[in-house]
């Protein structure tokens, strides 16, 4: 399976190899001069030596269109209902395909699967996989969170996770994540929300089991090893940005709040953050935050979190929430309303909403209805939704094995 950053290296390197034949064919473009020796003959000069004919060589043939345009030209054919379903990933429970290919009818267009969407064994896995996948075109993205040790979705995955790699040389940690990246493309499973970038204080924090350590640069060597493990078989993710281990508390049940400033989360949380960016992650998960030195809104739902992950970390690629069913779970009323906060976190910045934690049939396509009303009532600027939908579908295009 391709991903953005190999297709893009991949059409370079076809472009310059197709470039270089065209000189090697072409009329004094491939070989280089005989050698004159001291016994050659000289070439007579009484008779000049006819101009062959032009010899015609075929224009090249145009680069195939990237996945960006491609993903442009899809999303402007579509109206604004089917936009808000390109940019909801939703859940539905047990291992029938028809249950899962339910879900997408219903109008999200991307699938995360839990523990009870793991199938016997992987060819089955596979099997139910690749029948989602055939259901829509381009096919949707299917997520998993297969961080391994604490968080294993798949049970025959049984490499290392960030429990046994704290404090391990990199190349442990990318050995580990190539090998679960070959177990994720076996079973047919296109983005893994699989690798921690956050940075806790020591291991008291409910993230601690599954940080790869306590020191920031630590952790960022992880957080590159692990995105370049990953490679060109499965979407890699960062979470929890802008970062658990600052923000005290599990976000399952709460919203951690912390004090941080800006400068000082550039000096810690921020940095595998950046390493992992900076090695080609495709996705960046959106935690259910408060960074009161920054904005009162939890980061999913702030717009100057995600201004910071695209201005000031250079992030080009999917922002996608948590779980927003967290949120909701937080006990907080103002995030009561999944729909209002699926809308809310796509007018602020992100481009795939995620929601699991109690949601039905009835309230996937609720958030979808929700989203195209709130951007034809201009809450969500057209040109926001399109962006995020282009967005998620190039991503799409690059995941898809059938392109």
């Amino acid at each position: 399976m391709g991903t953005v950053r190999k297709t893009r290296l991949t059409r370079i390197a076809v472009a310059l190899g197709a470039a270089a034949v065209l000189v090697a064919c072409s009329p004094g473009g491939g070989g280089a001069a005989p050698e004159l020796t001291a016994t050659s003959s000289p070439v007579p000069s009484a008779a000049p030596t006819p101009t062959p004919a032009p010899t015609h060589v075929p224009s090249p043939s145009p680069d195939p269109p990237t996945d960006e345009a491609r993903a442009a030209e899809l999303v402007a054919g579509m109206s604004t209902i089917e936009r808000a379903g390109v940019v909801v990933m939703g859940h539905a429970p047990g291992t029938d395909p028809a249950a899962l290919v339910g879900l997408l009818e219903s109008g999200p267009q991307g699938l995360i699967l839990m523990g009870d969407n793991v199938a016997a064994d992987p060819d089955a896995q596979r099997l139910m996989s690749d029948e989602v996948a055939s259901s829509i075109t381009p096919a949707p993205l299917i997520a998993i969170d297969e961080e391994g040790g604490d968080v294993t979705r798949l049970p025959w995955d049984d490499l290392p996770s960030a429990r046994d790699l704290k404090g391990a040389d990199p190349s442990a940690v990318t050995a580990a994540f190539d090998a679960r990246a070959d177990l994720l493309g076996a079973a047919g499973i296109t983005v893994n929300f699989g690798i921690v970038a956050d940075v806790p204080p020591d291991d008291s924090s409910f993230i601690f089991s599954r940080a790869y350590g306590t020191d920031p640069e630590v952790v960022a060597h992880a957080v590159r090893a692990a995105v370049d493990g990953e490679g060109d078989r499965v979407l890699s993710t960062l979470k929890h940005f802008p970062g658990h281990g600052a923000a005290s508390g599990d976000s399952h049940s709460s919203i951690p709040t912390t004090d941080e400033t800006y400068v000082e989360w550039l000096g810690s949380d921020a940095v595998p953050f950046a390493a992992g960016i900076d090695a080609g992650a495709e996705l960046v998960m959106m935690g259910h935050l408060r960074f009161t030195g920054v904005d009162e809104l939890p980061a999913s739902l702030s717009p100057e979190w995600y201004r910071i992950l695209r201005d000031d970390l250079g992030f080009e690629g999917v922002a996608v929430t948590d779980d927003l069913g967290m949120l909701t779970s937080s006990g907080e009323g103002a995030y009561a309303d999944p729909v209002a906060n699926a809308a809310s976190a796509l007018g602020a910045g992100a481009d795939l909403v995620l929601t699991v934690v109690g949601a039905s049939a009835e309230e996937h396509a609720s958030i979808v209805d929700g989203i195209a009303a709130a951007t034809e009532r201009g809450e969500i600027p057209a040109d926001r939704l399109v962006e995020a939908a282009e967005r998620v579908m190039t991503l799409r295009l690059a995941a898809d094995p059938g392109e």
